[in-house]
């Protein structure tokens, strides 16, 4: 403990990698603190899928953009396998149909299209088409393991780039000279907190003023009985009325009134559809969104019901069984995707707020620590750091 870094992050998610990863790119030292042996919240358990088509419009949007490009360069030097590309997006409503054509026409549209039924069929097989009113593809998004990913990235940022990793040691305080923690003193000339949702420890004012809640949502893997090849991620009509790069669309508003009579159950539990493929042939699908002060502990068999009725409804995979399930948690705020705050000088406190760490850690990295550090890397011409 006796070295000094130019930075110290508080936590080894996604978000403290992506800071990490913006920092050793700057030529910066670099020590990651984090209280477990491993990652184990939400940075592995999720989809693994990196989404570009249906962030909020804007800054987010941006940010996906780019971490997504900084994903595809990253994997393969880091020994990360891209499972598959891509998004297919089948309308079974009208309105939701609707809110696909209004999609295609802003600027968040660009390199998507809409595609026949043939070519749908061809990416997606057991996608059922029959009654699919619209059928929409990005390339943009790429899906990784995240289970597997995750600890990958941290080997590689220790191996090929130096990054100091201090695991199973507790940050108790945020100090002058660094971080003080259970091992001791981590030296260090700045500071960038990561909590995730641990939003006790550190700085539990600025969280609290900022109104962030604990999401607890349900996820499984599925286990198709017979070999079935998914040659992108697949959403559905709940789908377009939940994320912000659809839902926010004028055209949304008669899509949610829609699924409030057809789908009450599910909007109440705030379950949507993404099925994407892991290299054993199984399938990951979620999940429900359950706010709360902290996280709900126990599973409902009925949200489970719930997600593969809708899975069931897009894919045609009969005698399919459910492998796994899992419960996550992640950070929530109604009012913002991230919340990056100054609460001293030489610190900076980052949560991305809304369960799309993967998709966006990267970007978000590049910003805050060219701001912490005044390297000019606020790539996207926009500031959400309130001082």
């Amino acid at each position: 403990m006796t070295r000094s870094y130019d930075l110290a992050i508080v936590g080894a998610g996604i978000v403290g990698l992506g800071m990490a990863l913006a920092a050793v790119r700057q030529g910066l030292s670099v020590a990651v603190v984090d209280r477990g042996a491993a990652a184990t919240g939400a940075s592995i358990r999720n989809f693994g899928f990196v989404t570009v088509t249906g962030q909020k419009a804007g800054p987010h949007w941006a940010r996906a953009r780019r971490s997504r490009d900084v994903w595809a360069e990253i994997a393969p030097l880091a020994g990360i396998p891209v499972l598959h590309h891509g998004l297919v997006m089948p309308a079974y409503r009208e309105e939701a149909a609707e809110v696909l054509h209004a999609f295609l026409r802003t600027d968040m549209g660009e390199g998507c299209r809409m595609i026949g039924v043939s070519e749908a069929a061809t990416l997606v097989p057991a996608l059922r088409l029959d009654k699919a009113r619209a059928v929409l593809h990005s390339p943009h998004e790429l899906r990784v393991e995240s289970r597997e990913a995750v600890p990958r990235l941290a080997d590689w940022l220790a191996e090929a780039h130096g990054v100091t990793f201090h695991w199973r040691t507790a940050v108790q305080a945020v100090v002058p000279e660094g971080l003080a923690t259970s091992a001791g003193l981590v030296r260090a000339a700045r500071v960038v907190v990561c909590p995730g949702d641990d939003l006790a420890t550190l700085y539990p004012e600025r969280i609290r003023s900022a109104g962030i809640r604990i999401c607890t949502l349900q996820m499984l893997r599925v286990a198709p009985a017979h070999p079935v090849r998914l040659g992108a991620a697949v959403m559905s009509d709940l789908s377009f009325a939940r994320y912000e790069g659809f839902a926010d669309l004028p055209e949304a508003a008669s899509l949610g009134r829609r699924l409030d009579r057809d789908a009450a159950e599910q909007r109440a539990a705030g379950i949507h559809l993404i099925a994407v493929q892991s290299a054993d042939g199984s399938l990951v699908v979620g999940d429900s969104h359950v706010y709360g002060d902290h996280p709900a502990p126990f599973a409902s068999e009925r949200f489970d019901a719930l997600i593969l009725s809708e899975l069931d409804a897009v894919l045609d995979l009969p005698n399919r069984h459910v492998a796994e399930r899992w419960i996550g948690t992640y950070a929530s705020a109604t009012d913002r995707t991230v919340l990056v705050e100054a609460p001293e000088p030489n610190v900076r406190l980052a949560i991305v707020t809304g369960g799309t760490g993967a998709s966006t850690a990267f970007a978000l990295g590049e910003e805050v620590v060219g701001e912490l550090f005044g390297l000019g890397a606020d790539l996207f011409q926009h500031k959400e750091i309130a001082r």
